[in-house]
């Protein structure tokens, strides 16, 4: 069973460079615009990039999410499609250590296929 859909709220259709920006979106339930203008005036206050995993991490943590580490028990067995599986309902932003995508109620968002991405770590919505 095929847990991706497709999403990319960007306006410009472009789906390189900001995941971060395109999980927040739909963690938060946003718009691109609004999660980009999150993650930007945090970085600004950070004195960090955007895509640093503090400053959009901190929006997260802002709108009550938490984050976890997944145990380094198999490091290559365990996808973002298992993780997915595991986790039928909630909110959840999962990090690969260079991407992340939103699975919500155990569906994939993300504008490509990470399906086979291995996570390392998630916030999960409260």
């Amino acid at each position: 069973m095929n847990t991706w859909v497709y999403y990319n709220p960007s306006p410009s259709g472009r789906n390189v460079g900001d995941c971060a920006v395109r999980a927040v979106a739909k963690a938060l339930d946003t718009d691109w615009e609004t999660a980009y203008a999150l993650i930007a005036s945090a970085g600004y206050l950070m004195n960090d990039v955007p895509s640093s995993n503090a400053v959009w991490g901190s929006v997260l943590r802002r709108y009550g999410f938490m984050r976890t580490a997944l145990p380094m028990t198999c490091p290559d067995c365990y996808s973002i499609a298992d993780f997915a599986r595991d986790h039928p309902h909630g909110t959840y932003v999962v990090g690969t250590g260079n991407h992340v995508a939103t699975i919500k109620d155990g569906k994939i968002y993300d504008s490509w296929d990470s399906s086979q991405e291995i996570p390392q770590y998630y916030w999960e919505g409260r």
